[in-house]
């Protein structure tokens, strides 16, 4: 059954602050999207991460190779299908069917970002449903159970016919938000009216007022901001969403909620995409700061952008790591 956990419980800040001890029949790899976040999941778990080549051919096809015995052991295999989204969902698919092939007790593919996800629906004739597709793919190439962070939409969860984990960022985004704003002054606001659910669970967690930025999208990659429902003047604005690409609809909510009054404005977005000109727009923005998390690994225009941070989400996925492996709940993280 897919499991969604839930994130509206300051528990999580105490339970992911100690390092958790990786049991001995866990074994952990990386493909190449994102292997700075495995390194720091490993150093977290007290784990050296597993020897595994991947590379290509002089056509481009993957070719993986598992460096050690994986026999009976329980694997987590750490990649996000980030850009470029295609070679690293390959890559996941052959790693998995590499480990399923040398025999491992249970295969766990840890998406840190899931790639796809915003095609979870048919927005019009003759469209797919990729979402589903990938889940498929990733279930048919043997992987038992998936781990991910952030859906985009929490319905993914139902396209897996296997057990499924969403984590939720916010607790990691809320601490930081403690750590760097007086919360007597601070507004959260959702930038489009189908993030109302996600910045209400920040706003709770923090004990701050709630707004929302009302756009109208004309065509894709392009908003309008129309209005911001809620009172923003003279407050420090958090825009909370999961997803940053193009940076439109928040370099435009950040322009309206100035207009109209609010001291400040920081976007806190736990997967940074950020195509094309997304760092340039950001960093010639009204917003203080974009803060995103390690689910895809920073580019250099995002390590080198004056406004953008980085958090990590190691500890997190970590210790959902860890709980899967030793067969404990991972829904208690937020008790």
């Amino acid at each position: 059954m897919a499991q969604g956990i839930c994130a509206d419980n300051p528990g999580l800040d105490r339970t992911v602050a100690a390092p958790a001890q990786g049991g001995p029949s866990m074994k952990v790899f990386a493909g190449n999207s994102n292997r700075l976040l495995a390194e720091a999941i490993c150093n977290y778990l007290n784990l050296p991460l597993g020897k595994a080549t991947v590379r290509r051919f002089a056509d481009q096809e993957i070719f993986v190779e598992i460096g050690e015995n994986v026999r009976g052991e329980d694997v987590f295999i750490v990649q996000s299908t980030s850009f470029p989204t295609n070679d690293h969902l390959m890559e996941l698919l052959i790693m998995i069917d590499a480990v399923r092939r040398s025999s491992a007790r249970r295969i766990t593919a840890v998406l840190p970002y899931f790639g796809y996800a915003r095609q979870d629906r048919k927005p019009g004739p003759r469209t797919p449903i990729s979402a589903k597709l990938v889940a498929n793919l990733i279930t048919e190439a043997g992987a038992d159970r998936v781990l991910t962070l952030d859906l985009h939409a929490g319905q993914i969860q139902g396209f897996f016919d296997i057990p499924t984990d969403n984590l939720y960022a916010v607790p990691i985004l809320a601490r930081d938000v403690k750590e760097h704003y007086d919360l007597k002054n601070v507004t959260v606001v959702s930038p489009d009216v189908g993030g109302v659910v996600r910045a209400r669970a920040l706003a709770k967690r923090l004990d701050c007022l709630l707004a929302i930025v009302d756009k109208r999208r004309d065509r894709p990659g392009e908003s309008e901001v129309m209005n911001v429902i809620g009172d923003v003047h003279g407050k420090d604005c958090i825009l909370i969403d999961d997803i940053v690409d193009s940076g439109g609809t928040l370099c435009n909510a950040a322009e309206a909620l100035l207009k109209n009054g609010a001291t400040s404005v920081t976007a806190y977005i736990t997967h940074g995409v950020l195509s094309g000109g997304a760092c340039a727009r950001v960093t010639s923005s009204m917003l203080k700061e974009l803060v995103i998390t390690d689910s895809i690994q920073p580019t250099t225009a995002v390590q080198s952008a004056h406004n953008i941070r980085v958090i990590s989400t190691a500890g997190l996925i970590g210790e959902a790591i860890s709980r899967t492996s030793q067969e404990e709940s991972v829904s208690s993280l937020f008790d």
